[in-house]
């Protein structure tokens, strides 16, 4: 039991061997853990906020949309000032920024109008 804690903590072992990794192998563990954390967090971020970039970029008058907030709407207007102008309901109108479109929530929208 206690050979096993000290291969676990990386701790060398009494009596003059060497236990664990050692310098070299603990510099390519912790490498590793860095990469891996890479792979899996950052890496999905920067992507998908480069598709909701894109997604806010290629919006167009007449496009139906959600609100990150959840609002519906149709885009009436884009103005210069990276606000949108959407039509609610029939007469009502709600002038909102770009940023705040929610690409999940539209893209789902969209998919359910097609499936019916």
């Amino acid at each position: 039991m206690y050979n096993l804690l000290n291969v676990l903590l990386m701790t060398p072992q009494q009596g003059g061997g060497q236990g664990g990794f050692g310098g070299m192998g603990s510099l390519l563990f912790f490498g590793g853990m860095i990469l891996v954390m890479w792979l899996f967090m950052i890496r999905p971020q920067t992507k998908k906020a480069k598709q909701q970039k894109q997604f806010i970029d290629n919006l167009r008058e007449g496009d139906k949309i959600v609100t990150i907030a959840g609002i519906h709407g149709k885009v009436k207007k884009i103005n210069e000032n990276n606000t949108l102008q959407i039509e609610v309901s029939p007469g009502t109108f709600f002038t909102i920024e770009r940023s705040a479109v929610s690409m999940e929530y539209t893209n789902a929208v969209a998919k359910a109008a097609e499936t019916k």
